[in-house]
């Protein structure tokens, strides 16, 4: 008998301990539900996540509603995605949108913003503190429906941001570098890129991606390309390494 309770008493001790252990975002992946209401102030949230931790939070809305998304965050590679009502395929994909979306709702139902790391960043056990702002409108704007397929304003480029990047013998993916990429449908994209801390120029890099391959149309940038999950691990020269995720070049 004594054995006997002496091993009840360590598996409660262990089950104690599991449950310390356990990462402080992992109730974030049930998905937190909030109350947004139409016509009202935006919702703000404020959260933190680590590795590959997820947030996500819920909103109801119903079809024709305008739902307005933007977050900012201490990570450059910390993004959200729209997931719509019973799908875990996104209706919008922040690291192709700058982390801002608005758009008409196809459906009524629970729309999820799921807030993660790039893969990169998550391998890496970075953290990341996020602020995320939410509201809904009712009825359709104008240009909301479009908004997400539409050219940067004053800029040839779909979509433009930042992605993990380094140079030299920099640990990979320590730096953001900005970006700015043109569609052009099935795979294909040409995506420019700049040196860290620097504003995309037209003399910068350029690579052009066509399904499966990578290339620059520059005799002076040698580029080595590897598709590794959701992402791509690009080498130019030996010098300038970037990870590039799939939404940016088909876009999302």
């Amino acid at each position: 008998m004594k054995k006997i309770t002496v091993s009840l008493m360590a598996a409660a001790m262990m089950t104690s301990a599991l449950a310390m252990a356990a990462p402080a975002w992992a109730a974030d992946n049930v998905g937190k539900t909030l109350s947004v209401v139409a016509g009202q102030a935006p919702k703000q949230i404020r959260g933190s996540i680590r590795g590959e931790g997820l947030a996500d939070y819920i909103v109801h809305a119903r079809a024709g509603q305008t739902l307005d998304v933007s977050m900012t965050s201490s990570n450059g590679a910390n993004y959200f995605n729209l997931l719509p009502p019973g799908s875990d395929e996104a209706l919008a994909n922040g690291s192709m949108l700058g982390n801002k979306w608005s758009g008409a709702l196809p459906a009524d139902g629970d729309y999820r913003v799921r807030v993660y790391l790039m893969r990169s960043a998550a391998r890496r056990n970075e953290a990341a503190r996020f602020t995320l702002t939410l509201s809904l409108h009712d009825g359709a704007r104008p240009d909301a429906a479009l908004r997400h397929d539409a050219k940067v304003a004053g800029t040839p480029y779909h979509a433009t941001g930042r992605v993990p990047c380094s140079v030299g013998p920099d640990p990979k993916g320590s730096a953001q570098c900005s970006f700015g990429v043109i569609r052009k449908g099935s795979g294909r994209a040409e995506v420019h890129l700049a040196s860290p801390g620097q504003e995309l120029q037209g003399d910068g890099i350029v690579l052009e991606f066509d399904g499966s391959r990578v290339s620059s149309a520059s005799a002076k940038q040698r580029v080595f390309g590897r598709h590794h999950g959701d992402e791509w691990e690009i080498n130019v020269n030996d010098f300038y390494f970037f990870n590039l995720p799939d939404a940016l070049i088909n876009g999302g």
